[in-house]
């Protein structure tokens, strides 16, 4: 059981890219925002001003695709920070699940290790890391994460205290809003993946 929290995370995925309409691994190759995905982020900013009461914390990946999808979103970051990385997906940067399952039968970045780049316990450290710093802030503030597909999904499952794998099972669309709470110190899931206005 968590302690309550008094406001509510938000989680910002970032607009599409060209990587992601090709379904490519996109972890450390910074690849720019479509003129779809830009129109998506400033769409994005709309639904979350719709959502949102009051202040927030605003924490973003670094990575180009994040920070200009936080700044379309009409969003005030207050830090950009490694640990909303996207997951690292090492040698298969910028290759396809379709092309890897080539020559590894059945491989997901879920189930199967990723040469190269970070496990899943690997990234479940750093999104755990990510929570606790959000958590000190939601007694005073909402907080808003921007960041990447597979890396918000995993912090959707150790929200709820699941194991990364169990990301598997949330789907985020680009500059989709996934809106996380709790009801008397049991966390849950307010809204997933809700799509620009």
């Amino acid at each position: 059981m968590f302690a309550n929290v008094d406001h509510l995370l938000y989680l910002l995925r970032h607009g599409q890219t060209e990587w992601s309409v090709n379904g490519r691994h996109t972890g450390r190759t910074d690849i720019p925002l479509t003129a779809e995905g830009e129109d998506e982020a400033r769409a994005a900013g709309e639904t979350l001003a719709k959502l949102r009461h009051g202040p927030a914390l605003v924490l973003t990946s670094p990575r180009a695709r994040a920070v200009k999808t936080a700044a379309l979103a009409g969003l005030d970051v207050h830090e950009t920070t490694e640990q909303l990385a996207e997951w690292d997906y090492g040698d298969y940067e910028g290759i396809t699940t379709d092309r890897i399952r080539e020559t590894v039968p059945g491989w997901t970045v879920w189930t199967h290790p990723i040469p190269g780049g970070e496990s899943a316990p690997e990234v479940a450290a750093r999104a755990d890391d990510v929570l606790a710093k959000a958590r000190e802030t939601l007694s005073d503030s909402d907080v808003v994460l921007v960041g990447h597909g597979h890396f918000s999904r995993v912090l959707i499952a150790r929200w709820l205290g699941l194991p990364a794998t169990a990301g598997v099972h949330f789907g985020l669309s680009s500059a989709g809003v996934s809106v996380l709470g709790d009801e008397r110190g049991e966390p849950r899931i307010e809204h997933l993946n809700i799509p620009p206005l």
